[in-house]
């Protein structure tokens, strides 16, 4: 677990995931500093009901960034920020979760395979590295690699969630921004800011999705290499 390569992997993505975190923050800072109009909670009500989406409650949550769409309890769940105030990156943040409630009412299909992948990546997630190491301690005495394929294999099942989770968040993205352009709520300079916030946003995913995968092939190629 520990050779060069895979330290290579590991330490390339940490960079390169603080790297996108960091402009991420950065973006956030400078855009929650332009004013308009409405709050995130009145533009996320405005937003659902113009997409007849009635069944959904807007509700503040502590914490910085912990903005979330919760399907099983119909929620568009704002962090504290996000809900208060009145300016780009919050009605940016607000109209993505805002996003994720209407693919949720379309039965939009990425949406709903995430969905169903939530519970069985939630049970394999808290054991994969455990199996993978209690593999890689088994496969000689046992003379087999069986536990190490099935780490594979659960590892492989966070990897594809990863990867299902883009298309979810790259629509979400589209929808706000097609809604926060088409109600003339942010506009010119201010829909650009928006766009390129959740931009960054969304590359947070795709490097944890890339970084995974990365992981992945490392653990095939170890299998492969041990077993020759």
């Amino acid at each position: 677990m520990y050779d060069p390569i895979y330290m290579i992997i590991t330490f390339l993505f940490m960079g390169i995931s603080w790297a996108v975190s960091n402009t991420l923050q950065r973006r956030f800072k400078e855009y929650s500093q332009m004013p308009i109009n409405l709050t995130g909670a009145q533009i996320a009500e405005k937003m659902l009901n113009q997409n007849g989406v009635y069944d959904v409650k807007v509700v503040s949550v502590p914490g910085a960034l912990t903005d979330h769409y919760n399907p099983a309890t119909k929620t568009v769940n704002l962090s504290d920020w996000v809900y208060a105030q009145s300016n780009v990156a919050a009605a940016a943040v607000a109209a993505h979760e805002c996003g994720h409630a209407v693919q949720h009412n379309e039965a939009y299909t990425w949406l709903t395979m995430r969905s169903k992948l939530v519970p069985v990546v939630s049970i394999s997630a808290r054991y994969t590295q455990w199996i993978l190491m209690g593999g890689l301690i088994l496969w000689p005495i046992m003379k087999n690699p069986i536990v190490f394929i099935i780490g594979i294999v659960f590892f492989a099942l966070s990897t594809a969630f990863s990867f299902v989770t883009l298309p979810v968040e790259f629509d979400a993205s589209r929808r706000a921004l097609a809604w926060l352009d088409s109600s003339n709520i942010l506009v010119g300079v201010e829909h650009e800011k928006a766009k390129n916030a959740l931009w960054w946003a969304a590359m947070t995913y795709v490097v944890a999705a890339l970084a995974s995968l990365g992981q992945l092939l490392y653990y095939i190629m170890l299998l492969m290499r041990r077993r020759d």
